[in-house]
């Protein structure tokens, strides 16, 4: 974490259990509140900033790793695009049995895809158009000749 935030114990249960179950109530129970104040006390610990700042945190941490970031995901598709990603694919193995063989490198279809995806990431397939001039609009109501 970045900084260590301050909470009593049952603070810091509530906290975890929130985080594991994102139900309040039911984490201020498992934290030790008494089941008749539990939902009065979840969302006042929600409110207080320490305990937000805490969830925060953590939860921050949380999707660092589990969700894969910008350079993550550009690396693994110029990894798929060089070939050096290998692929096990299903092969029949006599009497309707199937074994996975590994191949040396990612499909064409699949580098393909790769660079088509990096490709759009660094916008080299965008026909760049620049528009410059006046482009007020003026708009002329004729009504007709007055005479008739």
């Amino acid at each position: 974490m970045a900084k260590e935030v301050k909470l009593t114990i049952k603070q810091r249960k509530f906290a975890d259990y929130y985080i594991e179950c994102g139900n309040a109530t039911e984490a201020a129970i498992r934290a030790g509140y008494s089941k008749n104040s539990a939902r009065f006390i979840a969302a006042e610990n929600l409110a207080k900033p320490l305990i937000k700042e805490y969830i925060e945190q953590v939860m921050a941490i949380k999707d660092a790793e589990r969700i894969a970031n910008q350079d993550e995901i550009l690396a693994f598709l110029t990894s798929v695009m060089r070939g050096e990603v290998k692929e096990q694919v299903p092969l029949l193995d006599g009497d309707g049995y199937q074994k996975l063989q590994t191949l040396d490198a990612a499909q064409p279809k699949d580098r393909i895809k790769a660079a088509e995806l990096l490709g759009k990431r660094h916008a080299m397939w965008t026909e760049k158009q620049q528009v410059e001039g006046d482009l007020s609009v003026n708009i002329v109501v004729d009504y007709g000749d007055d005479e008739q």
